[in-house]
């Protein structure tokens, strides 16, 4: 079975699909919403030939659906129907626990994606749980305030390498997970990785598209609720459009 993968990011959105070597893209930002956005991945890879398709999500995901609007983005993603806009099975999930479940090895996981902030996700003998550890308190705001992109730049690149230590310590100590994989398009900015961390690589938001749609003997599952810290910050969200 074919399938096409969608990674939806703040600057680009990128295709790959099965039996293709060469990754498509286009710029996102700002002004793109899912309106725009399905008609430009479709007329991109036209050429190609798919049955279904994974997307990967910059937010939380609720089956198949965002339920919180990405905030580097446009509006109109929560709860938008790509089944029907792509006229193909859909499967979404968070772009960071779709690069997780790309890095799985088995037992235990944790994945950190360092980028415009900091994606998380665990898998646990084939389960993934989304998460949004980003958003929980660190100093004097929040994980990602310190290690995504606004801290990078605002702390300098020597700095950041040093959060970045601090807050995998952290976390490793707090979920104490087997295995932990650094990923997101800035892991390649740390001279050395922190301890008991492998490297990721964004292609393997790719290869965890694909292995969505293998039938691994239940082997693989997709949580289908967010994360605690998900689930509360949608709540906050819905209180203050009431």
């Amino acid at each position: 079975m074919n399938v096409l993968v969608v990674d939806i990011g703040g600057t680009h959105v990128k295709v790959l699909a099965t039996g293709e070597n060469q990754p498509r893209e286009f710029e996102s930002g700002a002004a793109l919403t899912p309106k725009r956005m399905v008609p430009k991945v479709r007329k991109l890879v036209a050429d190609w030939k798919y049955a279904v398709i994974s997307i990967g999500y910059p937010g939380p995901v609720l089956r198949n659906r965002p339920i919180c609007e990405a905030w580097n983005l446009g509006k109109g993603w929560t709860g938008f129907d790509f089944e029907v806009a792509f006229k193909r099975p859909v499967k979404v999930l968070n772009d960071a626990a779709m690069q997780a479940l790309g890095s799985y090895k088995g037992g235990k996981m944790l994945f950190l994606g360092l980028g415009t902030g900091l994606g998380s996700a665990m898998i646990v003998d084939g389960v993934i749980e989304p998460m949004e550890l980003g958003h929980l308190p660190y100093k004097k705001a929040t994980f990602e305030d310190y290690v995504g992109i606004r801290g990078l730049r605002k702390h300098g690149r020597k700095k950041w390498r040093r959060f970045v230590e601090d807050v995998v310590e952290q976390l490793i100590a707090a979920l104490e997970p087997e295995d932990v994989v650094l990923g997101g398009g800035n892991v390649h900015k740390l001279e050395t990785l922190p301890r008991y961390c492998r490297a990721g690589d964004n292609i393997n938001t790719f290869c965890g598209g694909l292995r969505l749609w293998e039938n691994a003997n239940g082997a693989i599952h997709a949580q289908t609720r967010p994360g605690k810290a998900a689930s509360k910050r949608t709540t906050k969200q819905q209180r203050a459009t009431k």
